[in-house]
């Protein structure tokens, strides 16, 4: 058990997740990282932290783990819902099976952790906070990834959906929408110059944002600094969701 409120991150490994989790930990939270992958244990090592491999397409994955968190370490104050896979595919020719695993992960995994951790706070008295990873993808689309924009708007619906439900109990949930983020997913932006100059484009700032960046958003919306705020996705995207032409 430990005296720290604690915070569990999903797809916490590497990359977004990771960064939030060392955003948390440095705010003084208890990180409790989850991930697919087995390197998850030596993240958590580098922040004081535990790590568990967690499918969190599974529910009865995610239902095992809040148990094992809540008997091994203690409740869940914080809960950042950052696992998440695209799948993209030519829109006409797409998989349904593809399209039923990114929903299963990106949507599903969320609602189910979020009902969760919220059950637990409610049962004892916790005003939690709860920080779920949507996309400007929810705002706007590529062809190409048609199951990753539906779950990414999806999230930012059931963002809202959760913190009307979830008020009463002074829980609030949020969401924030990375725009194009320097992580492994961009990966292969980067390496083509041309898509990469397509990409900064449509990015005001003209560069890409980084994984620490959103580890603070995230950060601020788990503090008591974002006290006042429940029910919104905030866009971290370099301008991108404002600008009205490229040049």
């Amino acid at each position: 058990m430990t005296d720290k409120p604690i915070a569990l991150i999903s797809g916490a490994a590497q990359g977004i997740g990771l960064a939030c989790a060392q955003a948390l930990a440095e705010d003084g939270m208890h990180v409790i990282l989850a991930d697919i992958k087995d390197s998850v244990h030596a993240a958590a090592a580098t922040l004081g932290g535990a790590g568990y491999v967690c499918d969190f397409s599974d529910p009865a994955a995610i239902l095992a783990l809040f148990d094992r968190i809540e008997a091994e370490h203690g409740p869940v104050a914080a809960l950042v819902n950052n696992a998440g896979i695209a799948l993209p595919g030519d829109f006409l020719a797409y998989d349904l099976a593809d399209f039923d695993k990114v929903i299963g992960l990106n949507l599903r995994g969320v609602f189910v952790a979020t009902q969760r951790a919220a059950k637990t706070m409610v049962a004892q008295g916790i005003e939690g906070a709860i920080v779920n990873m949507s996309s400007i993808n929810a705002q706007v689309a590529i062809p190409a990834i048609p199951a990753y924009c539906a779950s990414k708007g999806g999230v930012m619906q059931l963002t809202k959906v959760a913190a009307l439900a979830l008020a009463k109990n002074n829980i609030r949930v949020n969401a924030v929408g990375p725009g194009s983020i320097d992580t492994e997913m961009m990966a292969g932006v980067n390496a083509n110059p041309e898509a990469f100059k397509t990409a900064m484009s449509r990015t005001p700032l003209g560069r890409p944002g980084t994984a620490r960046e959103i580890g603070d958003v995230v950060a601020f919306l788990c503090s008591r600094k974002a006290s006042y705020v429940s029910g919104e996705t905030i866009y971290i995207d370099g301008g991108r969701l404002a600008l009205n032409y490229t040049c």
